[in-house]
């Protein structure tokens, strides 16, 4: 497990393929929007699955947006993440990317143990920030072990700064 500091490096177009960071993200409504928002960033960053979470302070939650891979029998332990528990938990209470190259061997203990079922083991989750305001997480993983190099990282960085508005 690896944690990664934001970076405030402006964003360099050419290490986005799909996805147009330079243009303001549109209200997403409904389900189906933030579904499909979430596959494209998900086959930008080359990946397979991924969650996309919503920070509600009151209760100090990350509530589910969207997901793709996710299997049903965990999809009631992903709904709602209390900070600082998983993944993307750990992500949102550091205020830090967050990487595991295998989840399925990792012994760090920020994986919960639930989290081998999906299947993954190469996986990142950042906090999506709007300056210093937590307003979620974006987390993508892959079936294959895999260390997501600088250029990955500072891709989602990027992803999650462009998505900081309009979650």
């Amino acid at each position: 497990m690896r944690y990664v500091s934001p970076t405030e490096k402006p964003f360099q177009s050419h290490i986005m393929k799909d996805l147009d960071l330079t243009q303001p993200l549109a209200a997403l409504e409904t389900d189906e929007e933030w579904t499909e928002l979430l596959e494209q960033i998900i086959a930008a960053m080359g990946c397979t699955t991924g969650t996309l979470h919503r920070y509600d302070p009151e209760p100090k939650l990350l509530r589910m947006l969207a997901q793709k891979g996710i299997p049903d029998e965990l999809m009631s332990k992903v709904q709602e993440i209390p900070i600082g528990k998983g993944i993307a938990g750990a992500a949102a209470q550091n205020r830090s990317a967050v990487q595991l190259c295998n989840l399925q061997t990792d012994t760090s203990g920020v994986a919960r143990p639930d989290a081998k079922k999906t299947h993954v083991s190469g996986s990142l989750a950042v906090p999506i920030l709007d300056g210093e305001e937590l307003r979620g997480t974006l987390g993508v993983g892959m079936h294959d072990p895999h260390e997501f190099n600088e250029e990955e990282t500072e891709k989602m960085w990027s992803i999650a700064r462009w998505l900081a508005k309009a979650i």
